[in-house]
């Protein structure tokens, strides 16, 4: 009796474990990017920040993060930042937030509250080791960046990245922004027009 008590503690912890690795490789940054298949992608040698709306402002940390990353990013691809009269590309933002909510279930099947049911009312409980079923509840926001790259002489847009991640405290954020224009400013591409 006494082993299956903690071979059904080990499988407990096992599935909570297993629970707790997706949730946070849940909290990745997610990327999807698209663009125009027909735009001189090779052409594209400078570009410039547009400056933000009102309404799409940063805190600085991640203000900060979002222009070096732009910086850094589009360097590599030999593309450089220059005042916005002579950019080859405007590059516009638009952030998201989103409240939502996690609701995830599991079972108990481990002995707890002496073999009782969640209910103690009268002397019967249920047997010994009866399943029990718990809610988890979790409140969370989830951040949205949109970049868009957009053709500064024909005033078309060339190229969209969005990043989405769970918002957290300042430093996070600043990471996840690194992280999103990374993967966005990867998938950006290259070659001539096709």
């Amino acid at each position: 009796m006494l082993t299956l008590f903690v071979m059904k503690y080990i499988a407990t912890r096992l599935a909570l474990l297993a629970v707790a690795c997706v949730l946070t490789a849940c909290s990745a940054v997610t990327v999807t990017t698209d663009y125009d298949h027909a735009a001189p992608f090779a052409k594209y040698k400078t570009y410039a920040p547009e400056p933000a709306k009102k309404d799409q402002t940063l805190s600085p940390s991640s203000e900060a993060a979002l222009r070096e990353a732009l910086r850094t990013e589009l360097a590599t691809r030999g593309i450089h930042e220059v005042s916005s009269s002579k950019a080859d590309l405007a590059v516009v933002r638009h952030v998201f937030l989103e409240h939502n909510i996690s609701v995830e279930h599991y079972t108990d099947w481990g002995y707890g509250y002496h073999g009782g049911w969640p209910y103690r009312y009268g002397y019967y409980g249920m047997w010994a080791g009866a399943p029990r079923t718990y809610v988890d509840v979790d409140h969370y926001i989830e951040g949205t960046l949109v970049l868009d790259f957009v053709d500064t002489h024909t005033r078309k847009l060339v190229f969209r990245g969005t990043g989405t991640a769970v918002v957290s405290d300042s430093e996070g954020n600043a990471e996840n922004i690194r992280e999103a224009i990374k993967k966005i400013v990867a998938a950006l591409p290259t070659g001539a027009s096709s």
